[in-house]
Order: C-alpha cells, then structure tokens, then sequence
C-alpha cells in the first residue's frame, strides 16, 4: 500500500481542512465562524463531516483510512455507527460501518460522559478502473479525525472534475440526519445523488439559530441553489421570543442575499413535533431517556414565546412580505415533508426514523425539482 498525505485527498463539501497534531479534521464552518460561538456543542456537530466526500478518480482497488472517530449514544442505547459509503459512478457499491472509537453519552437532563476509545482502519474496496469516479461518503454521525490514507500499490489519483449544481443547505438536526442509516441515506443527501447535484450540507444539529456567521458563511460560498430549513431549534433551545426572531430572520435573509441577490433561495418550515406544536419550548429528552418533550414554564412567562406553530406563522409573513421584490424567493412548508399524519415516525418524538428521512427526500424532491417547484 502507499500512503498519501490524509490532507492531499480531494475534499468535498468541507469548507476547512484543519491538520492538527492528531490528524486531519473536516470542518463545515470556516474557523472565523467557529470563532464566533461560545457554545462547545458547535465545535462537536460542525465537525461532523455529513454531505462531506473524498472524491476520486483512480484506478485503486483498495483504500484505507485510520480514523479516530467521536461516536453519540444516547443514554443505554447502542452508539450511533460511523459508516463510510463507496459510490462508483453514482451507484453505491459499499457500506462499511464501526462502533469503534471515543464515545459522548448523552443522558437526561442534559448529562454528558466522555468514554475514550482507539483509533480503527477502515478498509474500502475501490473498482480498480481508471476512468470510474469515485466518492467516498465519511460518517454523517460520527465525528472523525483522519490520520492516515492508504491506496493499493502503484496507483493513480485525481480528483473528480466539478460539473454539478452547487446546492447549498442550512439547517438543524433534521437535515444533519444522524438518525439515518448512512451518509448517502440523508435526506440531503438522497436528494442530490437524485437530482444531480454538488451538496454542501451545513445541516448542524442543535445549531441552526440564524446565526450571523453562519449567514455570512453561505453568503461567501458559491451556489446554485439555497434551502434554508429553519424554526425548530429555535424552539429546542428556546433561543427567541416574538419581538426577535422575526428580525432576526429577515437579517439572515438580507445577509445571504447580498452575496446571492439572484439565487433561487427556497426558506422550509419545521416539520412535525408534537410535544411543541402548541406550547412553548425548549425541549429536553424526557425522563424515559427516549423521547423529546417541552420543558413546563410559568404561564407568565408564556407571553411572546414561540411555539411551533406560530414558528411556521411567522416565517410564512416574513417569506410572503419580501417575495414581492424577491421573485427567485420560494416557501414550503415542512409539514409537506413530514406533517401530522407521519407523527408515529418520530421514534423520539422528534426526529424521524432512517425510512422517514427517505419519505422526506422523496417529498422534497418532488415538491422542489418536479413541476413548478422551486428548484425546477
């Protein structure tokens, strides 16, 4: 085998390429933006490397990578796997997966224990054709530090030529999809292998507050298309009342807009979650260490917060106000995605299962690139 510099390998869909002196760590934030947020669970999720490929034209049959991985478990369940999907061509060819690694168990009220573990060598078989493209998809799930890449003897390496829309999307857990049963089975993911597009995914589970940087962020990146799913978090961390999230949207909207005055830029309301569809968050997982549920506030206190519902009112008024000097502006409402009639695939109340992430991905394609979607 002959090793390559783990920093040399043709990245796509990671915005920074960190070399520290454990390995190379794929960020979905540049580091000015990373600057910019005290909160350390931001560091955790945007260096998850979801949507992130090495993409390759090579005549190897075999790659190898050592990882050290950073592996969720919530409470007494089994940790999420990290799984690594080959696609040749468009086709995925192999899933390897691993639940080797460091694990952050996560446990009600908020607890967190750090259990360490060792670095793992993940082996994936390549075609050995030297005009196949080929992608390899790094754990959605999972975060990783690459230490090491290895290509069978006396092959050849190049990256892919780009020649695809670039889409890029912002969003919380629920386009992070850690539930999902691979990086290739997002639903953003299932979407672009579908429609042929370049996914930038700046899904960040917790992590979607309309942020300045992360406006910025997608303000400076190069795009095609623009989806920005946004509301849920809002209520999960109960992060706005009324008097501020609407300008707060509207600054995000105007910040994406001045590197993207013309960009057909599509704005989704949350999906289902029953526990907040009418009362006030944040949301914690609940005492059966299962479920999501709202915490109980004083009804004093209840004044301006935001439900979900008044989440998905508020967002239509403010899409609906500036599409008349916006026309490259679009709405869909989330509950298209997954409304109340899909609640019983929300395993935790919350997020959908692996199969209602591929219902989303289906719905979402034929709502946005079929007909007069917004992306058609």
């Amino acid at each position: 085998m002959q090793s390559l510099p783990p920093e040399s390998l043709p990245f796509i869909g990671a915005l920074e390429v960190e070399v520290t002196s454990a390995g190379v760590v794929l960020h979905r934030l540049p580091a000015w933006a990373r600057a910019q947020s005290n909160d350390p669970m931001l560091g955790l999720i945007e260096a998850m490397p979801a949507g992130v490929r090495i993409g390759l034209r090579t005549d190897a049959t075999l790659l190898e990578l050592d990882v050290a991985l950073t592996l969720v478990q919530l409470g007494e369940r089994e940790p999420m796997a990290a799984t690594f999907d080959v696609v040749v061509n468009g086709s995925l060819a192999q899933s390897e997966s691993t639940v080797e690694g460091t694990r952050l168990v996560l446990s009600v009220g908020g607890g967190l224990e750090i259990v360490p573990g060792a670095p793992t060598t993940v082996r994936l078989d390549l075609p050995g054709d030297a005009g196949a493209d080929v992608e390899v998809w790094l754990p959605h799930a999972a975060g990783l530090v690459l230490q090491a890449a290895r290509l069978s003897d006396g092959s050849t390496v190049a990256p892919i030529p780009e020649s695809k829309r670039r889409w890029v999307h912002y969003g919380s857990s629920i386009s992070h999809c850690l539930e999902a049963s691979s990086p290739t089975r997002t639903w953003p993911a299932l979407v672009a292998r579908a429609a042929g597009l370049e996914l930038q995914n700046l899904g960040l589970g917790g992590q979607c507050q309309l942020d300045a940087f992360a406006a910025r962020t997608i303000r400076d990146l190069p795009a095609d298309l623009i989806s920005l799913k946004v509301g849920i978090n809002v209520i999960n961390g109960d992060t706005f009342r009324e008097r501020t999230f609407v300008p707060a949207l509207h600054g995000f909207l105007d910040t994406v807009r001045e590197g993207h005055p013309d960009t057909p830029l599509l704005v989704v309301t949350p999906i289902v979650f029953p526990a907040a569809e009418s009362a006030p968050g944040p949301s914690v997982l609940g005492p059966d260490g299962t479920t999501f549920v709202v915490v109980p506030r004083a009804e004093e206190l209840a004044v301006g917060a935001l439900t979900l519902t008044r989440v998905r009112e508020l967002i239509t008024e403010v899409v609906t106000a500036r599409q008349a000097q916006d026309r490259n502006l679009h709405l869909l409402s989330g509950l298209s995605l997954f409304g109340a009639d899909d609640a019983a695939g929300l395993p935790d109340g919350l997020h959908p299962s692996a199969e209602g992430y591929v219902t989303m991905a289906e719905r979402f394609h034929e709502l946005v690139f079929r007909g007069d979607g917004a992306f058609a």
